[in-house]
């Protein structure tokens, strides 16, 4: 099996989703189970964990089947990500988090310096910290330097469907990263999860490409096999590209050769 590990956990599947956007619960949790995944994200704040006996986003989340991974979606600042990373652990949700930290409300293009500030704070607290960043190798080394479990730099916008904009920066930050690599943001299609894998990284983390399709069941599962084929094709090896075409069947040996 093809396996991946982030810390001190390996995962089976390298396909992880959101909980986001699902016109019902019941239409979520049908894609969960659909994609393959076997970890999930889940945003602090959209979890009930004030009243454990109001119904909660968690209710329909198997905890004993997909491992939570708490973010800190909404936050703008250091500080207010490093808070909710500490509720959400404190609420007994992960020590796990996916790190946010918006710089601009339009793009919501992460602010790199205040997550570059919650990083070192939350690996000094003992959190497995993995940070959502823009695609820049620079910030990527810095990241992990700071203690980052793995970097997870955009393909796009999020929740623009544009798929990954720059490869050549993953290609980048593919080939210095000591961390796993988790492409996060931009996936449209099925395509672009592809192109994710093959460019070398080690997971796609996706939430509106799914949950916003028409149907999304059937787009999990379309997910979970580009993520798939990606990464064989990937571990496969390509051919080298080429200016001029390179004959299929040899030509040694022919009548008239």
């Amino acid at each position: 099996m093809d396996t991946f590990k982030i810390a001190d956990k390996t995962f089976s599947s390298r396909l992880i989703v959101g909980t986001g956007k699902y016109s019902s619960p019941a239409v979520m949790v049908q894609a969960h189970e659909a994609s393959g995944a076997d970890m999930v994200t889940v945003a602090v704040r959209r979890v009930n964990i004030s009243d454990r006996s109001k119904e909660s986003l968690l209710d329909y989340i198997d905890t004993a089947k997909y491992f939570l991974l708490p973010n800190t979606a909404g936050c703008y600042t250091a500080d207010e990500a490093i808070r909710t990373a500490r509720l959400g652990r404190e609420a007994g949700l992960s020590n796990w988090v996916k790190l946010e930290v918006i710089g601009d409300e339009r793009t919501l293009f992460p602010d790199n310096t205040e997550l570059l500030e919650a990083t070192r704070v939350l690996v000094r607290e003992g959190f497995v910290v993995l940070p959502y960043t823009s695609d820049d190798p620079v910030i990527c080394r810095k990241l992990e330097d700071a203690g980052a479990a793995a970097v997870m730099p955009l393909g796009a916008p999020i929740g623009s469907g544009l798929g990954i904009q720059n490869t050549n920066n993953i290609r980048i930050i593919r080939e210095f990263a000591r961390v796993p690599l988790i492409v996060d943001a931009g996936v449209g299609t099925a395509s672009d999860a592809a192109l994710a894998m093959e460019l070398g990284a080690d997971a796609v983390l996706m939430n509106t490409a799914i949950a916003g399709a028409q149907n999304p069941v059937a787009m999990a599962e379309a997910m979970k096999l580009a993520v798939r084929a990606g990464r064989l094709a990937y571990s496969s090896g390509r051919i080298a590209r080429r200016m001029y075409a390179n004959a299929s069947s040899p030509v040694e040996g022919l009548v008239g050769r």
